[in-house]
């Protein structure tokens, strides 16, 4: 753990000198401690123990030269200082000021530069807020939109072109935009309409060209629709056709396919 590493370095590789330390009558009360509490220190965990025994000095520090002061600092700092730091250089300082701001300031930081700060921004924002990043040029930003987005706008994401966002919004459009996505060029995006689709609705994917797609088609299908998939190509589609088949037979609902 890094209380345990005794090295007492500072963010520029120098050794911390408390004598000329601005912080000496904190140290004379306790709350600030060479190697555990420290604004100086290169560590982030024992810059952020300072602010948390010290959180009124945050306000001077949201200029230090150092990322990590500035970064730690803003989480501690008076909310009308932090604005300016959605233009810091540095994306944790940006991120770190954003999550504290009010969602009119953070509007601009849907166009960061840096993906990270992008894909945090959008647990803050309301879907109308998220349409301007639906064509984001990072699939994980989009990712992570259609995780969030409501359902019912989902239909703007139909036809995104990462086949990941696609499955993923397979699993969370509403059942009457489902049949939309059944011609899908991506197996798993099929698949994964499959698995939500009626047995009825499974009618039209017995002659999908994946196996693990007529497969679910053969699990819950109508089964009066078996006789196509009994034949399958696919040993595993044929024998849940097929079990599912003699069952019908043996429960004397169905004499022949």
């Amino acid at each position: 753990m890094i209380d345990d590493i005794e090295e007492t370095i500072d963010w520029q590789g120098q050794e911390i000198d408390c004598s000329s330390c601005r912080h000496l009558d904190i140290k004379a009360t306790g709350k600030c401690r060479l190697s555990h509490a420290c604004v100086n220190d290169r560590y982030a965990r024992r810059i952020d123990r300072f602010f948390n025994w010290n959180p009124p000095l945050a306000n001077e520090y949201l200029t230090h030269p150092h990322f990590e002061v500035r970064a730690i600092a803003s989480k501690h700092a008076a909310v009308f200082l932090l604005p300016p730091l959605l233009e810091d250089p540095e994306e944790t300082v940006r991120w770190n000021a954003a999550r504290r701001l009010p969602k009119k300031h953070i509007l601009k930081l849907r166009h960061d530069p840096h993906r990270e700060v992008r894909i945090r921004i959008v647990s803050l924002l309301e879907d109308s807020d998220l349409v301007p990043m639906l064509q984001d040029e990072d699939y994980y930003v989009r990712l992570v939109i259609a995780r969030r987005l409501a359902p019912d706008l989902l239909e703007w994401m139909l036809h995104d072109g990462e086949p990941e966002v696609r499955r993923v919004v397979a699993q969370r459009v509403p059942d009457d935009m489902l049949m939309r996505m059944a011609g899908d060029p991506e197996p798993r995006v099929r698949i994964e309409v499959a698995r939500r689709l009626t047995g009825e609705q499974l009618a039209q994917l017995r002659s999908d060209p994946d196996w693990r797609v007529r497969y679910e088609a053969a699990s819950r299908i109508e089964p009066g629709l078996l006789a196509e998939l009994v034949e399958d190509s696919d040993d595993l589609v044929r024998e849940m056709a097929f079990s599912r088949a003699i069952h019908r037979n043996d429960s004397g609902k169905e004499k022949s396919l």
